[in-house]
């Protein structure tokens, strides 16, 4: 299909899965397959851009991550710091805007200052919004926007009434954002893992075997192919 012929989405979620099983079907150690997953991040970082896709949103380390083995944790750690000193020209060079979704305070001091570094150095690029989720959870999200909002309201800065959706989405990682269209999770799992719950309400669902290792700016064409195939109705007829 054509994809100039029907719309494009404007913001595509993925939940990078696999990097693990990639590894053991090749006898390698784990940490193979997240350094494999690295390198198709900004393969489809580049596929995004070259799509004129405005917003990307990406679940790296989620809050239940850390209960992986320490060393491993460690690895992954080190392989978001050598993404930034490895890729961070470029993406600047490319207009891409770096944004955190989760709470950064809870990584190493070397990593959490290299991460928010990154987002001070890209604040001004408009072409993309990349969305990196690290220690980041869907409920953990709404429960922070729920409590932002009391606490205003306890401060008397909005009136209880003043809270609806746009209030709401304002507290969140993601605000001034659209919500996802499209959400992508390979690997062959069938769940959202507590990726983005509100951002996700009316998004289309595309979930393929392929592991994240093997994802390519090909299978990212057609999981948009895919979608531009459905009808959107949005709760209507």
């Amino acid at each position: 299909m054509d994809s100039a012929k029907k719309e494009m989405p404007k913001h595509i979620g993925i939940i990078m899965d696999g990097n693990g099983r990639w590894a053991k079907k090749r006898n390698l150690p784990r940490t193979y397959g997240h350094k494999e997953g690295v390198k198709r991040v900004i393969e489809i970082v580049k596929a995004c851009y070259k799509l004129n896709i405005p917003y990307l949103s990406l679940y790296a380390f989620s809050t239940e991550n850390w209960k992986r083995p320490e060393q491993e944790v460690s690895n992954l750690m080190f392989l978001l710091r050598s993404f930034i000193d490895q890729y961070l020209d470029e993406l600047c060079e490319n207009g891409v805007k770096l944004n955190i979704m989760g709470d950064v305070l809870a990584l190493g001091d070397k990593t959490r200052e290299m991460v928010m570094d990154a987002v001070k150095r890209t604040e001004s690029n408009k072409d993309l919004v990349l969305n990196i989720g690290l220690n980041y959870g869907g409920q953990d999200e709404i429960l922070r926007a729920a409590k932002a909002l009391a606490q205003k309201v306890e401060a008397k800065e909005i009136n209880v009434d003043a809270i609806d959706k746009e209030a709401f989405e304002r507290e969140l990682y993601t605000k001034n954002q659209p919500p996802l269209d499209l959400l992508i999770r390979p690997s062959g799992e069938l769940r959202v893992s507590n990726f983005m719950l509100w951002q996700l309400a009316y998004a289309e669902f595309w979930f393929s075997d392929i592991l994240w290792p093997d994802f390519t700016e090909e299978t990212l064409k057609g999981a948009i192919d895919d979608y531009q195939c459905r009808n959107r109705r949005f709760g209507g007829v």
